[in-house]
């Protein structure tokens, strides 16, 4: 029996939820907001109308044309941040890791805004440059993660750091090109409003392809998450399995900022969230199946509540996922620097007590 299965036998009856359970209620509750989504907004159509086939033209032009590319979005845009979140902390073995956090966002937007001023009439252009800036910020910062070795939260720092400086760059493109990034403030901050269907096909083809690949994948990243050692002792090649996600997550990433903007903090909440919802010892298929049902339903309740709660107003879905995210960062931060520091004294007072020990047996033989 290998570490992996030993590791699922063990915890087969510990607390938490199946993961088909847990499956079905997301599944539930996509499908849920899904319909809410379709029907309402700053113009409500009727679910009887719309069961019915008689909508007029003016609501078939509004369901065509903007809700249902908008749901689409939402469902494909959190599946892709929530799972690319997963092989983040996975890779990186760090559960505060989150594209958005590290740098890999704002990496994206700076290519984007950089084709978007050098290139402004090439076709398809948006999806590859931010693809080619989540991959360059993503192998920056496993770069900085496997060369420095350095800890949690100095990592995060870092990532910080990086982060901070694409954003000035992008905002330095944008200065010299104003008209080059259309819409800029909605990019920044995050929002799905004006998505169609012409403009989101492009990110949809990569984030449906990446999906399938993380979840064919899924066996190899529950071994990565074990770590180098005992990844290795299992014979998997971890160097190369990280550099694959690296490419898997950036294309999740670049797929959604083609058609979102900079949409954060979904990678950071869902995966935590769910493994603490799960059973100890799910597959690693069964956990990327419920972060993507979990992504995609917290996207579709960030973008209805900005369009109905503050209506005729509608808030872009980005910063209400911020004023969720923020704070929830912060609780995770402040939680594992406690529980560091118990680790640390417990460790000490175990080396001061093995050392009393020491000078014991070591006064007891010199008095021999």
């Amino acid at each position: 029996m290998s570490r992996l299965e030993l590791r699922r036998s063990v915890h087969a009856n510990s607390k938490g939820m199946s993961a088909a359970r847990l499956c079905a209620w997301l599944l539930a509750g996509v499908l849920l907001f899904m319909i809410a989504g379709i029907l309402f907004g700053s113009v409500s159509i009727s679910l009887a109308d719309l069961l019915q086939g008689t909508l007029s033209s003016s609501e078939k032009t509004i369901l065509l044309q903007l809700r249902l590319p908008r749901m689409l979005a939402c469902l494909l845009g959190g599946a892709a941040l929530a799972s690319g979140g997963l092989i983040i902390q996975s890779v990186l073995a760090n559960p505060l890791a989150a594209p958005n956090i590290i740098g890999i966002h704002t990496g994206a937007g700076l290519c984007t805004a950089l084709a978007c001023a050098l290139l402004p009439n090439t076709f398809n252009v948006v999806p590859a440059a931010a693809f080619a800036g989540a991959l360059m910020a993503s192998f920056l910062v496993l770069a900085l993660a496997r060369k420095t070795r350095a800890s949690r939260t100095t990592l995060l720092l870092a990532g910080l750091a990086v982060s901070s400086i694409f954003s000035a760059m992008t905002d330095l493109v944008i200065t010299f090109f104003p008209d080059a990034l259309i819409g800029y403030s909605g990019f920044r901050m995050g929002s799905l409003a004006g998505v169609s269907f012409e403009k989101l096909a492009p990110g949809a083809l990569i984030i449906v392809i990446a999906l399938m690949a993380a979840c064919l994948c899924s066996t190899e990243l529950e071994l990565l998450s074990l770590g180098n050692d005992h990844s290795g002792m299992l014979g998997l090649d971890s160097a190369r399995w990280s550099r694959i996600f690296i490419v898997i997550s950036a294309l999740l990433a670049g797929g959604t900022i083609s058609f979102g903007g900079l949409i954060g903090f979904i990678g950071l909440i869902v995966p935590q969230i769910i493994r603490r919802s799960l059973k100890p010892g799910t597959s690693g298929l069964m956990q990327m199946i419920c972060v993507m049902l979990a992504g995609s339903l917290l996207l579709m309740m960030a973008d209805l509540g900005g369009r109905i709660l503050f209506a005729p107003y509608e808030i872009p879905c980005g910063i209400l996922l911020s004023l969720a995210g923020g704070p929830y960062f912060l609780y995770l931060l402040l939680r594992n620097r406690r529980k560091s520091f118990f680790q640390s004294r417990k460790t000490k007072r175990t080396a001061n007590s093995a050392g009393a020990n020491a000078d014991c047996a070591k006064r007891g033989a010199d008095h021999d």
